[in-house]
């Protein structure tokens, strides 16, 4: 998944895997495999990269060992993952113990609602892998038109549903016209 990000990023930008070989004074053929998801990058070319293409490397590195599925590549999964934008934080309210088998959490959220419901309930703690891989009908935390959700991304038709597990609460269809991002995986 890195090799489809960073050759999503580098389009993205305008820039030639020439010109990205160059200032990172990384071989082509290497940068190729990178892109073609042969290899991984060693940490040290990444952060070249990153600084290439002006992005952060930790967002980055969150997908480093990741893969995408091939329903995930089918509905454009990587067009959802933010690269450029972290989570702005205006309180820590607490440290929490993060549970061994979440070892890949990067943060906990705590529930703002009952959507969950009773699967995660409101004003628990989610705990959040940034940019960890959904599969469908697993639990995300997403960002839609300013609104953060936790929800079921459900692969419908070509597009995507947010799905809530309390009954009560409608599903929503993601279009093209909205902000959509995929923050990342909820373990429960």
């Amino acid at each position: 998944m890195i090799g489809d990000m960073i050759s999503k990023i580098r389009k993205e930008k305008g820039i030639t895997k020439t010109q990205l070989a160059s200032q990172t004074k990384i071989n082509i053929g290497h940068l190729t495999h990178i892109e073609k998801g042969d290899r991984n990058p060693s940490h040290k070319a990444l952060k070249s990269i990153c600084y290439a293409l002006n992005i952060p490397y930790q967002q980055l590195l969150y997908t480093y060992d990741k893969e995408l599925s091939e329903e995930q590549k089918e509905y454009d999964y990587i067009n959802y993952i933010s690269y450029n934008e972290v989570p702005a934080i205006s309180k820590i309210d607490e440290y929490i113990a993060c549970p061994y088998d979440f070892s890949n959490a990067s943060f906990a959220y705590k529930v703002p609602d009952n959507a969950m419901a009773p699967i995660i309930k409101e004003g628990s703690y989610a705990f959040i892998e940034i940019n960890g891989l959904i599969d469908n009908k697993a639990i995300g935390l997403f960002k839609l038109n300013n609104e953060y959700l936790i929800r079921r991304l459900m692969y419908k038709k070509d597009k995507f549903l947010l799905r809530a597990d309390n009954k009560d609460v409608k599903d929503i269809n993601i279009s093209s016209r909205d902000d959509f991002k995929i923050i990342g995986r909820v373990y429960i």
